[in-house]
């Protein structure tokens, strides 16, 4: 992102927030050039796409103003989740399936998929890599590639770990099918059927459907939506029931879109040590950041190997291609063997092709441009909601991703938005399948991945409507 445009976003999100309000001048250039250290072009191309995307109005030798009639963001939402302090055996699958039997259909806009739109993704590019991989594939590639995966690809990936300043082996490297695959393996090194195992409050639901399938209890442990889980609450999680493993997001959390603080991701990291309990970090939106940095995985503070870190191309780059990888520290050989008893191994082209398209460069100009999508989609999602919802809704602001994560008025209930919505052509995924006792009844995850036009404006204002018409009644 240029300057011009970090500093428009910046305004913007004042704005769209009421801490700018209509009517309000903005700093002249000269005072915004000096406070913020940047040239007074910089400045003048700022405001002058704000004035272009009708956020600002220009008043002859007066100055800028915030413009009239501006759709501001609805309130985030402030509090910690609050679960049971129980061991839960799960029972979700039936109604996961049920949400997302709804999202597989092109006629739906689909508000409720887990995925982006598959045209954010340089598709055309990587096939034209495929085909030339595929036609100089090495027939014993089908034997070299078996797990651990593919030597180049692996490479690769600890290469992309480097950069960010982490010392991952390539040894350590599991290419899986996908990030979900990664996952399973690294829970069914650590677990047996009847352990517990902790997770955030609310959580993905294929991770309760993991849990469900090996026959093991969740915990739920109170969530923030901004900063991830509370680590008071998990602490005392691990002392009650001694779980054997910990599945969380610490990056961009789904549904919520929360980022823990490094300084909480390394205390989160000291905790589990001392309790000797291995953490699987989910880390596949790590990637989608809209600041200046990539946010570090807790695999960078973990010092003694219970780190399992998981993570995939799918959300990335190539969504299809289902390459993912663990890294899971002291566990590596033992998930070797259990991807290798599993299915024996992930495609070869797939592998041969994404090691060729990150050794020739171009990704991180994918990413960037990526990233600065997401973060426009969201401002777009966000105004809607703030113009078409009731009063009482409250949603987050997720500095990446691409998952908002809705509050609605109390007596609103989630399900029956999914149904009447879904009746209409517009798919959501209500608040009760992220969690092991179906709570969160008057939440709603929206993904803002998918173009904003005018078809997604009109499915946002007719959730707005369903919403409104359930809180009034």
């Amino acid at each position: 992102m240029k300057r011009y445009e970090a500093l428009a976003s910046e305004i913007a999100t004042s704005i769209q927030t009421g801490v700018l309000r209509p009517g309000d001048r903005l700093p002249s250039v000269r005072q915004a050039s000096a406070s913020r250290g940047v040239s007074p072009s910089t400045v003048f191309q700022a405001y002058y796409l704000l004035e272009a995307k009708g956020l600002v109005r220009a008043r002859e030798r007066s100055g800028y103003y915030v413009a009239p009639g501006v759709r501001q963001f609805p309130p985030e939402p402030d509090m910690a989740s609050r679960p049971p302090d129980e061991a839960v055996a799960l029972n979700v699958s039936e109604l996961v399936f049920e949400v997302l039997q709804s999202t597989m259909a092109r006629d739906v806009v689909p508000l409720g998929s887990a995925f982006p739109s598959p045209l954010l993704y340089p598709l055309a590019r990587l096939g034209k890599v495929m085909a030339a991989c595929v036609q100089k594939l090495d027939p014993w590639a089908t034997v070299d590639d078996l797990t651990p995966g593919n030597a180049g690809l692996r490479r690769q990936i600890a290469l992309r770990y480097l950069a960010d300043g982490l010392h991952v082996h390539t040894d350590e490297i599991v290419i899986t099918n996908g990030a979900l695959e990664a996952l399973n393996l690294c829970l069914e090194t650590v677990t047996r059927p009847g352990d517990a195992v902790l997770v955030e409050s609310p959580t993905f639901y294929a991770a309760l459907q993991a849990l469900e399938r090996l026959g093991l209890d969740a915990i739920e442990v109170p969530t923030h939506p901004r900063e991830g889980i509370e680590l008071a609450a998990l602490e005392h999680a691990l002392a009650r029931h001694q779980p054997k493993a910990c599945w969380l997001m610490t990056n961009f959390q789904n549904p919520l879109g929360s980022l823990m603080p490094d300084s909480k991701k390394k205390a989160l990291v000291e905790l589990l040590t001392r309790h000797q309990v291995p953490l699987i970090e989910d880390d596949v939106y790590g990637e989608l950041y809209f600041g200046d940095k990539r946010p570090m995985p807790a695999k960078a503070f973990d010092t003694e190997g219970l780190v399992m870190h998981c993570s995939s191309f799918s959300k990335c780059l190539a969504p299809g291609y289902r390459i993912g990888w663990a890294a899971p520290g002291r566990f590596a050989g033992r998930v070797a063997r259990q991807k290798l008893i599993t299915n024996l191994a992930t495609s070869a082209p797939a592998q041969v092709t994404l090691a060729a398209y990150l050794e020739k460069g171009g990704y991180d100009k994918h990413l960037r441009k990526l990233r600065h999508t997401l973060q426009a989609q969201q401002a777009q999602f966000a105004q809607a909601l703030g113009h078409h919802f009731p009063p009482g809704t409250r949603a987050t602001r997720p500095a990446g991703g691409y998952f908002l994560w809705i509050e609605l008025p109390d007596q609103v209930s989630a399900l029956e938005i999914h149904r009447q919505a879904l009746s209409l052509g517009i798919s959501v995924a209500p608040g009760p399948i992220f969690s092991a006792k179906q709570g969160f009844a008057n939440c709603l995850r929206l993904n803002y991945g998918h173009v904003w036009d005018e078809r997604t404006e009109r499915a946002v204002a007719t959730l707005g409507q369903l919403v409104r018409t359930q809180s009034n009644r």
